[in-house]
């Protein structure tokens, strides 16, 4: 018998496993259901690993209609654009490479590095109660991969029917349409939701290439709970997306953007910096002009996404204690033509687990196996033509076991965490993956949270990292070993009836960080630099960092209420980069960012302003000019510090009775643009285009309103 004095994380801890909220939690996170009720909004759950919680309220305060605008401008928080006409965006937490971010649905990690790079705008915020976000490697004991930290979406179990119906028109043709439906029943219930959402592409700068892609997005998905089937508590979600989304040329005539691959449609006179010529930029090395002719082809992305996904999790008593099994499937298909090459990819994925929690003594055990398969096999052709199918090709297969301990000492005044974890990879072998966790109370408004651990990922050569790979014949691996996270984490947290606040700070060192250059050449077995030799060949070289990449940082949010309406919330964060090998970390980071935010609720009324503040970035540094100088189309030099800027958003919303409500927004209200400085597009040493030069907004000030029905 397990008659020790129960914390109540330990008993949240088995109720949890044996309740409905089982599902939902990553086995890792250990939940207090019995904290205190304060008037300000704790900034963290009360759990031993530091997890920020974004609810369904807070997510429409901010006029969020996808999962990347839910999760962006908070302190550690941010998503990053990597490409600026196809808008390729990522996750990052600790400004940490956005790959080292995991996505899971009900504790269930079922996304990859393919999935992700178009897949997270494609999350549906329908019938979710929260989102929970940990940062720092291994914070999911089921989900090693997560180097930067894990996202967790957490579906919500209803309890009586429901019907909701939010419709928005916005600027640029922005319109989107969601819907939820529930039927609760005895023991149960079954829910519906639909989603459509579409907006233009944007050219802010009237070279007529865009800066923001236009989409049409349609998702779609069923979930289901039952309370007792055979004493198992079941819950499930199937969703399916369908995306189409371009970039470069304006529109939507994709046919007619594939065929157009001659002329020169743009003008490159136009935007800051911009050609004396409207038919070409200069050549820096020449000072003569680079004539475009490849059409709205050879400027333009399009991205066709299709995915289905499955996720399900059963738990029953067991004894004292409590049983779990979980199952995920991801069939996940992209169609892209890309500057007049072609890429499909098709990928599986699939995740079994099973797991036991049981108490020993005064410990409670989890143990359990899982296994995590993924796949991507591709086809596609380059600009010329030629067929290059298969060339990032590749089959992961990882069963795993993993044993965690949850111990409280001192009555209760320190509660630890401990965890361990065994993958047997099929490329990269055994790999151990522990941490420890451990929280103190300090008194019953104070809190400090210690972690430690260390996670893996098995690298990919996903072309999304680097488009050049489909201009080459093939990758040549040289790649050993996965990439290793070691972290250390510290918070200290205070909730008061008026005041909250957390400080944290992160330390992650990456080892062997996956690095791919498309710019190399083979030519009779020896690979180096391109030469222009007839008889060379390009090829991608897929190696490792031989140097760790170490990011510090510290952030501080601070909430209070200042009246019974009116809450204020102030943050920063600082952080410090620390690598040597050019290209790295690839996109731009700024060392520091400051948060403001008020919200109001009072009778029908709710609003909410903040105001993000990203400090300048050290662009000569990220992307590497000491080696690879950027130019702008009239041939001067990029800038070396990009300039630091405000972002404010507000919105407001007002319910006229149960049923019905209308809300108004605007986002980046003072209508700040990268293209008003600096073009997102760059020019190489000899003449050469990209798209990759981001560092500030790629869209201007976004108006919208919309209405709400709910029954």
């Amino acid at each position: 018998m397990f008659r020790s004095r129960l914390t109540p994380i330990a008993a949240t801890l088995l109720i949890a496993w044996n309740g409905a909220c089982a599902a939902d939690r990553q086995l890792s996170e250990v939940t207090v259901s019995s904290a205190r009720s304060v008037g300000a909004k704790p900034v963290l759950r009360d759990e031993i690993i530091a997890t920020e919680s974004l609810g369904v309220r807070d997510i429409e305060k901010t006029g969020a209609t996808m999962l990347t605008e839910a999760l962006d401008k908070r302190p550690g928080i941010s998503v990053q654009t990597e490409c600026s006409i196809c808008n390729v965006r990522n996750v990052v937490l600790n400004n940490l490479p956005g790959r080292y971010t995991t996505l899971l649905i009900d504790g269930i990690p079922i996304f990859s590095s393919v999935s992700t790079a178009y897949g997270l705008d494609s999350v549906s915020l329908g019938g979710i109660e929260r989102i929970d976000i940990s940062r720092g490697a291994g914070t999911s004991l089921i989900a090693p991969e997560a180097l930067a930290g894990s996202v967790n979406i957490v579906t919500r179990r209803p309890t009586r029917d429901e019907f909701m119906a939010n419709q928005q028109f916005g600027s640029y043709g922005q319109r989107s349409t969601d819907l939820f439906g529930a039927k609760a029943f005895d023991g149960g219930a079954l829910t519906a939701n639909f989603s459509h959402n579409e907006h233009d592409s944007v050219d802010a700068d009237d070279n007529r290439v865009s800066e923001y892609t236009g989409f049409e997005r349609n998702l779609g998905g069923i979930g289901f709970f039952a309370d007792d089937v055979g004493g198992f508590r079941l819950k499930g979600r199937f969703d399916i997306v369908d995306e189409k989304r371009m970039g470069g040329a304006m529109g939507t005539d994709y046919s007619g953007v594939k065929a157009d691959g001659s002329g020169n449609p743009f003008d490159w006179s136009q935007g800051e910096n911009a050609s004396p010529d409207s038919s070409g930029w200069i050549d820096p090395s020449t000072g003569a002009i680079v004539p475009y002719n490849d059409g709205r082809a050879g400027m333009s992305e399009i991205i066709f996404t299709d995915r289905q996904q499955f996720v399900s999790s059963a738990t029953r008593r067991l004894g004292e204690g409590s049983l779990r099994f979980a199952a995920g499937y991801a069939r996940h298909k992209q169609d892209s033509f890309y500057e007049k090459a072609t890429y499909k990819a098709d990928q599986t994925q699939y995740y079994l687990e099973a797991s036991s929690q049981q108490p020993i003594g005064e410990t409670l055990v989890t143990a359990g196996v899982n296994y995590r398969y993924e796949d991507l096999e591709s086809t596609g052709t380059d600009a010329a033509g030629t067929r290059n199918d298969g060339i990032d090709n590749y089959e992961y297969r990882t069963p795993g076991v993993f044993l965690q301990a949850y111990r409280a000492f001192l009555d209760g005044v320190v509660e630890v965490n401990g965890s361990v974890r065994y993958d047997d990879h099929n490329v990269f072998g055994g790999i151990t993956s522990p941490r420890l966790s451990v929280l103190w109370h300090h008194s019953h408004e104070l809190n400090s949270r210690f972690a430690a651990g260390r996670g893996f990922r098995a690298p990919t050569s996903f072309f999304e990292q680097d488009h050049g790979i489909i201009d080459t014949t093939r990758i040549i691996r040289q790649v050993d070993e996965p990439e290793v996270s070691d972290n250390a984490s510290y918070a200290l947290s205070y909730a008061s009836d008026r005041l909250a606040w957390v400080g944290t700070l992160n330390y992650n060192k990456i080892k062997n960080m996956a690095l791919l250059d498309s710019g190399q050449c083979e030519d009779g077995g020896v690979v180096g630099p391109c030469t222009g030799s007839p008889t060379e060949q390009a090829v991608t070289l897929f190696t490792s960092a031989q140097k760790p990449v170490t990011v510090v940082g510290g952030d501080l949010t601070l909430t209070y209420k200042l009246t019974p309406q009116l809450e204020a919330t102030v943050a920063g964060e600082r952080f410090d980069y620390r690598f040597s090998e050019p290209g790295t970390l690839a996109f731009a980071r700024p060392e520091t960012r400051a948060y403001l935010r008020l919200d109001y609720e009072s009778g029908p009324w709710t609003g909410m302003l903040r105001g993000t503040w990203t400090g300048p970035m050290d662009l000569a540094k990220f992307y590497d000019y000491a080696n690879n100088p950027r130019y702008n189309m009239d041939g001067t030099r990029k800038m070396d510090e990009s300039p630091a800027y405000w972002v404010f958003d507000l919105r407001g919303e007002y319910r006229f009775n149960k049923q019905w409500a209308a809300f108004l927004g605007v986002d980046n209200a003072l209508d700040y643009k990268q293209s008003d400085k600096e073009s997102m597009l760059w020019i190489d040493g000899s003449g050469g285009y990209d798209v990759t030069h981001i560092w500030g907004p790629n869209r201007g000030r976004f108006v919208y309103g919309g209405v709400k029905f709910s029954l």
